[in-house]
């Protein structure tokens, strides 16, 4: 069965090569500026698609860690201060969306709630993408359902019942899979990339990707070679940076090296059929003094 999804003029899935996204987040914690220099970095390194969070913190953020102190770059505050001060409102995704048209990059973003579903419907990005967080969360699957844009959806931390009851839900969506583990970083151990096999048996009607959380971008590649065909990890400027996703990010020597890598992909595997290569003949020649069978 041959599926594609498409997400602006880019196509996903079966004849394609992975596709990357690289995951910002809240990487920019709160600054604009910053939000524009890993945008640059991604542009440099041949990224198509960067993403963003949008929550209402109001809705997220558990009351009972509201008002937890806690050390921040720019001081003592409550926790609920710090996830409103790294959220980018109105104005600022305006400057992103300008900023991303300009550069000819791709941008959407992960939702967390249903309010920012209508906020991001303000905005004419591809997708939607559902964090690992939120795969139970009915209500706001059903909301992203409504607006007819494809969904990319992340499995980490989820149980294969949950998983299966939230994919039935969606069914009718053009939807893409993701295997993910929600550690940060994930361990070796952990990351279970032949899950993407299994995902590829279980829904052949969907496209089957990878959200990675490890360190290095060798695991990446291997998804990319059992089948993913959208592969997102974090990206930043500094992993030394203040913040909980830093640690699990890659950097631009890593970013640039792991894009290139994926471009060659379908280089690498081929089309299967044994062949003496015009390269090799002069290795042959030189090589095999007698052909006696």
């Amino acid at each position: 069965m041959s599926k594609t999804i498409k997400l602006k003029d880019k196509k996903i899935g079966d004849g394609e090569k992975p596709v990357f996204i690289g995951e910002i987040g809240i990487n920019h914690n709160g600054s604009i500026e910053i939000a524009k220099r890993i945008i640059d970095m991604a542009k440099i390194c041949g990224v198509e698609f960067v993403k963003f969070q949008k929550r209402t913190p109001e809705i997220c953020v558990p009351v009972d860690v509201r008002n937890r102190i806690i050390e921040t770059p720019w001081g003592e505050m409550t926790y609920f201060d710090y996830k409103k001060k790294v959220e980018f409102g109105l104005d600022e995704f305006k400057i992103i969306d300008n900023y991303c048209k300009e550069k000819q990059i791709i941008w959407f973003a992960s939702v967390w709630d249903i309010p920012s579903v209508d906020f991001m419907e303000k905005f004419d990005t591809p997708c939607y993408k559902v964090p690992s967080a939120k795969l139970t969360d009915k209500e706001l699957l059903d909301k992203l359902r409504s607006t007819c844009k494809p969904i990319i959806l992340s499995t980490g931390m989820s149980t294969q019942d949950e998983i299966d009851k939230a994919i039935s839900f969606l069914n009718n969506t053009e939807l893409v899979i993701m295997h993910c583990n929600s550690s940060y970083p994930a361990k070796d151990e952990e990351l279970n990339l032949n899950y993407i096999k299994t995902l590829k048996i279980k829904y052949p009607q969907h496209i089957i990707g990878y959200s990675g959380h490890e360190e290095g971008i060798t695991p990446s590649l291997v998804a990319a070679l059992l089948g993913a065909k959208l592969v997102e990890r974090h990206i930043t400027i500094d992993r030394a940076m203040w913040g909980t996703d830093q640690g699990a990010s890659i950097e631009f020597s890593g970013l640039r090296r792991l894009v290139r890598d994926l471009n060659l992909i379908d280089k690498w595997l081929g089309d299967g059929i044994k062949k003496l290569y015009e390269s090799e003949i002069p290795v042959k020649k030189k090589l095999r003094d007698k052909e006696t069978l």
